[in-house]
């Protein structure tokens, strides 16, 4: 800390200065990003909003009613009327909160001590985190040949020590869909509980579904759902960070529940103790502000690109690794490495992911992604073909 206080001015020439080295969403060239830049009416009511704290929710009765409001909101999208939760930092918050919930009811009701949760290969590693932060055994189940969960591999996997099963709606690598609905049947019969990591797909199949697209059952219409992640912050257009976490029941935020006896709670269940209310706030905002039919073009567009990036790169020569079922295109050149050719397109000003499982250029199509940011992409892989 300086002795003295810089002036304004100079503060922000310096912060200028260091934020010119970040890369900028508006660009349209950070390809393996599965958030975006937040839509300026979000940005404004976040800043609203900054100093509220959710942590102590009764000195500001307010925005905890916009918190609920938006966990109402976004319960109707997952088909339930009454939903518990959070908006939260972000899908490893709330996919740490929903594993914290699922031992703690196991713990409880099952006498389970050592719990294991299964999980697909494909999983986020924020269940990594979870099952080291809560002493959890991950079991990790097989793909099939469509780089989904394999559900003989989850029923081949089931111990009485299961205190979870995982399934994801919108892969972090390709963007695919578990057969949730499979699992949810083999959940309930075995009375697991059973989250469904919807980070990236929660807020784009409902709004696909309602323009024609076909997406198996995925969400609290399935009676084994118990607790499902889903991130405003991507293709909701709310500010980082804002993270959503719903449950099916109360009980599940009841059995985390420590005491708080200096707030204006009695118990709080999140992790985070001290939480702005301005993702809370912004979510609200955004959501009534675009509406499903904004949201529903939002979506139909992402789409339209993914179709004309994959049928781009398929006229052109490159192996696409599975049809697109969201805004995810994996692909190969027939005859160079994956981290070759990401080489290549970083060199050419691409900022990129390789995805592991299958080794592929992953590119996430999100808004800041426009039809000529493709053309001029599809360009640079012509020449590096």
């Amino acid at each position: 800390m300086e002795d003295k206080p810089i002036s304004k001015k100079d503060i922000l020439k310096e912060l200028d200065e260091i934020q010119s080295k970040d890369h900028k969403y508006s660009d349209g060239r950070i390809l393996g990003s599965m958030c975006t830049e937040a839509h300026p009416f979000a940005k404004e009511v976040y800043c609203k909003f900054l100093d509220s704290n959710l942590g102590d929710p009764g000195l500001f009765k307010g925005t905890k009613y916009i918190e609920n409001e938006v966990i109402k909101s976004i319960g109707e999208l997952l088909s339930i009327s009454e939903p518990y939760g959070n908006i939260v930092t972000g899908g490893t918050e709330a996919n740490i909160m929903a594993m914290r919930a699922a031992r703690n009811h196991a713990r409880k009701y099952n006498g389970i001590k050592e719990g294991e949760i299964i999980i697909p290969d494909s999983a986020h590693f924020s269940f990594k985190k979870a099952a080291d932060m809560m002493n959890l055994k991950i079991i990790e189940a097989k793909l099939d040949e469509n780089y989904k969960i394999d559900v003989d591999s989850v029923k081949e996997n089931i111990s009485d020590n299961t205190v979870a099963i995982v399934a994801i709606a919108g892969t972090t690598e390709l963007g695919l869909v578990d057969p949730i609905e499979e699992l949810s049947e083999i959940a309930y019969e075995n009375n697991i509980y059973f989250h469904v990591d919807a980070a990236f797909g929660g807020f784009s199949i409902p709004f696909l579904r309602k323009i024609g697209y076909e997406f198996p059952p995925f969400d609290f219409s399935l009676p084994g759902v118990c607790s499902i992640t889903v991130d405003p912050h991507k293709m909701g257009l709310a500010p980082i960070p804002a993270g959503g976490i719903l449950f099916r029941k109360k009980e599940y935020l009841e059995v985390m529940a420590v005491d708080s006896p200096y707030l204006t709670v009695k118990t709080q269940s999140t992790i985070v103790g001290t939480r702005s209310g301005a993702a809370s706030a912004a979510t609200y905002a955004i959501m009534k502000y675009l509406g499903n039919e904004g949201y529903e073009k939002l979506a139909g567009n992402l789409m339209d690109n993914t179709h004309y990036f994959k049928e781009g790169l398929e006229k052109i020569g490159y192996d696409v690794v599975v049809e697109p079922e969201l805004n995810i295109v994996a692909f190969n050149h027939p005859d160079m490495e994956a981290h070759d050719l990401a080489d290549k397109l970083e060199d050419l000003g691409w900022r990129v992911s390789v995805a592991k499982c299958p080794v592929a250029i992953r590119v996430v199509l999100m808004n800041h992604i426009t039809k000529q940011h493709l053309i001029d992409l599809l360009d640079d892989l012509t020449e590096i073909y």
